[in-house]
């Protein structure tokens, strides 16, 4: 190649190599490279680099991964490789956040606000503002799961005594209370208008919020706590976890019983979630005696992969913009790791929380993800930098909001 098509090559790897091993940030000055929203990358006049030269992008120096990221976050990014913060924008304090493996005690709406269970009260925290507002206080029970209702204003509340309660967050009041456990509820779940969850006493009870009664389906299969509970995408199927073990896939089709009886986990599957970018493709987490992340063929009922993570699987969730998973974990580093799909490799691991990160909630624009331990905190992490403009909030406090 001619020498100054070498020299540019150089420097675009000059660059990689200051962001993927020393973790720099690019610097934009008038004499330095520039980054160029759907135009690639280029140099001032001075150096004359340009995306738009074919023999320079077209080098056999330049690895085009590096560059080409898929078309969800180019609107975003341009042509370059994001780097993700290592320490949490934002730190809210959450005073007895319980530090138990079987209760999901927070959950992030579409409407952008957070709600946290804390002991026997319910808290909103509105991304927005940062306004924190109390939501409710059970008294004589305790809050053991929460989950947003995906469109309104509706909060699911399931409690120690096995209730299931439905409340208004504009109104700040209770539109519901359902019977029918006869203990904890500890993990719930919406598709449209059904609610289902899942208990300590080893049901699955489904609630059509339109209907009158208490339920409308009970649904055995586990023979020990019913932990995780997700609704594929679409609302054909419903996978649930527990405490024995055990995967079940339940379709929306034929309730009765479970199509499919996945028993490869070795301990408890809290940990379910359905990708939003490939139809049909489930991941499931396994607790202590576990550590591994296991992908399905919930269409076959088929496993396709395994991955070891050397330590206790507490959540997964799927990006919403790029084919990636983000897990939390426990013992020994209570770690947050962001894998990539296609070939399970970490792309970053985030650590901070003191104890296991057993709660996990994502934004709705899919930037930010919110964990929560029992370190009693809250740290709210950007796993897309780009598109998150708003981290200038103080940090603070579930109840009393303001900046420590």
């Amino acid at each position: 190649m001619e020498s100054q098509d070498i020299a540019s090559a150089q420097m675009a790897l000059e660059m990689l190599y200051k962001q993927q091993i020393l973790e720099q940030e690019p610097i934009f000055e008038s004499d330095s490279m520039q980054f160029i929203n759907q135009s690639g990358f280029q140099y001032n006049q001075q150096n004359n680099f340009d995306i738009h030269n074919s023999k320079i992008y077209n080098s056999i120096l330049i690895d085009h991964k590096y560059f080409t990221i898929s078309e969800t976050l180019s609107n975003y990014y341009g042509k370059y490789v994001r780097k993700i913060p290592k320490v949490p924008f934002k730190v809210l304090d959450a005073p007895q956040l319980q530090d138990d493996f079987y209760l999901n005690l927070i959950d992030w709406s579409n409407q952008n606000s957070l709600s946290v269970a804390l002991n026997s009260c319910v808290y909103l925290w509105n991304a927005q503002s940062s306004k924190v507002t109390k939501l409710l206080d059970l008294h004589n029970d305790s809050v053991t799961s929460v989950a947003w209702s995906l469109r309104g204003p509706h909060l699911a509340v399931g409690t120690k005594t096995g209730e299931v309660q439905i409340w208004d967050a504009i109104k700040l009041q209770r539109v519901r209370t359902y019977k029918g456990h006869i203990a904890r509820v500890g993990t719930l779940c919406f598709s449209d208008n059904v609610l289902s969850s899942g208990s300590r006493d080893k049901l699955i009870l489904q609630r059509d919020l339109r209907l009158k009664g208490n339920y409308f389906l009970k649904q055995s299969a586990h023979k020990q706590e019913v932990c995780g509970l997700k609704w594929s995408p679409d609302g054909q199927m419903l996978a649930s976890g527990g405490n024995d073990n055990k995967l079940y896939l339940w379709s929306s089709h034929k309730q009765d019983k479970p199509i499919f009886r996945l028993s490869e986990h070795q301990a408890a599957v809290k940990a379910i979630a359905w990708s939003p970018h490939q139809h049909g493709l489930l991941a499931s987490g396994g607790g202590t005696a576990d550590k591994t992340i296991r992908f399905w063929n919930a269409l076959e009922g088929k496993s396709l992969q395994k991955e070891d993570t050397g330590s206790q699987v507490c959540n997964l969730m799927f990006s919403k913009i790029e084919n990636e998973l983000i897990s939390t974990h426990g013992y020994s580093q209570n770690q947050i790791v962001l894998w990539r799909c296609s070939n399970m490799k970490r792309i970053s691991t985030l650590v901070g929380h003191t104890c296991r990160v057993l709660y996990l909630a994502m934004s709705p624009d899919g930037s930010t993800i919110v964990t929560g331990a029992g370190d009693e905190t809250l740290r709210f992490w950007n796993l897309y930098p780009q598109t998150n403009q708003d981290q200038k909030q103080p940090n603070g406090s579930l109840l009393i909001p303001t900046i420590r």
